[in-house]
């Protein structure tokens, strides 16, 4: 690997790990919150502060002039797939464990491996597609489908929706590694806090008077549609450290995945689920069960194996490549 191939894969990994830590804040603060404010009010304000961050960091790389795309669908959908997945996300955190949703949600670099198929054209060994389904059978574990209903700490479809949030993310990222050819993070950035701006504004447009939050028991569907209310003296550091973060990630994580390969950025990703765990003890005193541990082994082995994997890959057409020059 040549000098700046190293230096490149550095910086990738460091955007990635600062990314992941930021994230962590970020959800153990909307966890935090959940209690007290609707989700597409927090949002709001954490998107407001991290598009002034974004557009910060966006005049440090160009201006306003790197906005100008010739894919403006393509940045739009991608966008869209951002505010699910992180809707999905939040939505769940309101009634399951921060370290059991942030588990299931590892399952994103298994979809990658499967739609990277389809999409990119990619094949896939069967080493690889047996991590896959090694890594699924854990989501399903973490499911626990031999249980009733009324056992489980929330509602199945709540269980589902951290799944439903690792494939929009796996989605998302794919668009990332074509639109980042040419559009800098922190356009990236900026596109997405203005497309959480819009929907949390449309929200608030249809639901943020919490008519139809009245009477729903259900913990996570109300986090959803509860009326917004002013937020009280002590909890704005919470929403301003919220903005800082949301611009934080938004950035970190378009620029590791600009400068370096997925498959060597990828696997740091997977900082986020230890620090889920710490936050979740350290805060609330969860610590997840045998069958949770279980499904987090296997979804986290199954991922780091397929991203090794792809790697050895990728030396093996970088060496190819280079004796085909001489």
């Amino acid at each position: 690997m040549s000098e700046i191939a190293q230096n490149r894969s550095g910086t990738g990994i460091a955007f990635i790990v600062a990314g992941m830590v930021a994230i962590s804040v970020n959800d153990m603060l909307i966890k935090q919150l959940s209690g007290g404010y609707p989700l597409h009010q927090m949002v709001f304000i954490r998107s407001s502060i991290g598009m002034i961050l974004s557009l910060v960091l966006m005049q440090v790389e160009g201006g306003v002039s790197l906005l100008k795309t010739r894919h403006p669908l393509l940045h739009t959908v991608r966008c869209l797939l951002v505010v699910i997945s992180n809707m999905t996300f939040f939505v769940a955190l309101a009634a399951v464990p921060l370290a059991d949703v942030t588990a299931l949600f590892f399952a994103a670099p298994l979809f990658i491996t499967v739609l990277s198929i389809p999409i990119l054209g990619e094949k896939v060994g069967p080493l690889r597609m047996g991590a896959v389904v090694v890594g699924f059978a854990g989501v399903i574990i973490m499911q626990r489908p031999w249980e009733g209903s009324d056992s489980l700490q929330a509602d199945r479809i709540v269980l589902i929706l951290p799944v439903i949030a690792a494939l929009t993310y796996a989605l998302n990222q794919l668009m990332t590694r074509k639109l980042g050819a040419t559009t800098k993070a922190s356009a990236l950035a900026v596109y997405i806090q203005a497309m959480f701006i819009l929907v949390s504004i449309g929200f608030y447009l249809v639901a943020g008077d919490g008519r139809y939050a009245e009477g729903v028991d259900n913990v996570s569907l109300n986090f959803l549609l509860r009326a917004w209310t002013w937020p009280e003296d002590g909890d704005w550091f919470y929403f301003i450290w919220l903005g800082l973060n949301s611009g934080i990630v938004g950035y970190c994580l378009a620029q590791a995945y600009r400068v370096a390969d997925a498959a060597t950025v990828a696997p740091f990703e997977y900082v986020g689920l230890p620090m889920a765990v710490f936050w979740g003890w350290l805060i609330w005193g969860e610590l997840p069960g045998p069958v949770v541990w279980l499904g987090m082994a296997l979804i986290m082995g199954a991922g780091l194996f397929v991203f090794l994997r792809e790697r050895q890959k990728a030396r093996r057409i970088a060496r190819t490549e280079v004796k085909g020059r001489y």
